[in-house]
């Protein structure tokens, strides 16, 4: 595999798996069916991505950039679609976090 296919499924993982968060909030503690689903499907794709990812990737940086932007994304999206608070200092660790993935994707392998 390309290193950048690899790098691209990396990034469908990270953006998955806030979908994968989010659904398992909205699934309230696996009590709705369809949500349910949803966090199940959704566990399950960012996990073969992340895999397939590792098969060209290093792990060290492949699994940081996976968790930052699912970090990252999960905050942006709480705050959008369930209304948490979101401060300067919140965006200034979304920003760092950002900044890691970049330097890191940036980085020889």
């Amino acid at each position: 595999m390309k290193a950048s296919t690899a790098w691209t499924m990396l990034i469908a993982a990270g953006l998955i798996d806030v979908a994968w968060a989010v659904s398992m909030k909205l699934s309230q503690g696996y009590t709705r069916p369809g949500w349910t689903a949803a966090s199940i499907v959704t566990l399950i794709a960012f996990v073969w991505l992340l895999g397939r990812a590792l098969t060209a990737l290093p792990v060290g940086s492949a699994y940081a950039v996976w968790t930052g932007i699912g970090a990252a994304g999960t905050v942006l999206l709480g705050a959008v679609v369930f209304g948490e608070s979101i401060t300067a200092m919140k965006l200034g660790g979304v920003g760092l976090i950002v900044a890691g993935i970049v330097v890191l994707r940036g980085a020889p392998a």
